[in-house]
């Protein structure tokens, strides 16, 4: 089984210029007007078009907001460098949200992108998570 990723924004062309620039992903193909595939990474990234207001799901009644929300679901990236990669994301239109922290297992970065999204970037230290697994 393959993963993939869709991510939902509201301006394709700034997401594009955004992925890039944060985390050196390449536009790969085009879905027409409102989608496109991002390679560069270890899973493809759909950014899809979608507009903010239009229904999020068929069953529910909630609508598609790209202000900063909260979900359960979110991206981790592991980087080498947590301080390089905040400043790279910050410069395409991230925001830390809090400064990074240090713990038993590595450095954490909690982001948002510019599409309200959270994402966090991971950097290990020593044995990374087996520093904490029982």
């Amino acid at each position: 089984m393959d993963f993939l990723i869709n991510l939902d924004v509201d301006d394709l062309d700034k997401a594009v210029a955004f992925y890039s620039a944060a985390f050196g992903l390449e536009p790969a193909r085009r879905l027409g007007q409102d989608g496109c595939e991002m390679l560069g990474g270890p899973a493809p990234i759909w950014l899809l078009q979608k507009p903010a207001g239009s229904p999020a799901s068929g069953t529910m009644g909630e609508t598609r907001r790209y202000g900063r929300h909260w979900t359960p679901v979110h991206l981790d990236f592991v980087t080498e460098d947590i301080d390089d990669s905040v400043r790279r994301a910050q410069a395409a239109g991230a925001m830390l949200e809090q400064p990074v922290s240090t713990h038993a297992w590595g450095r954490l970065a909690l982001m948002a992108d510019p599409f309200g999204h959270g994402y966090c970037f991971l950097q290990f230290l020593g044995r990374g998570y087996d520093e904490i697994a029982g």
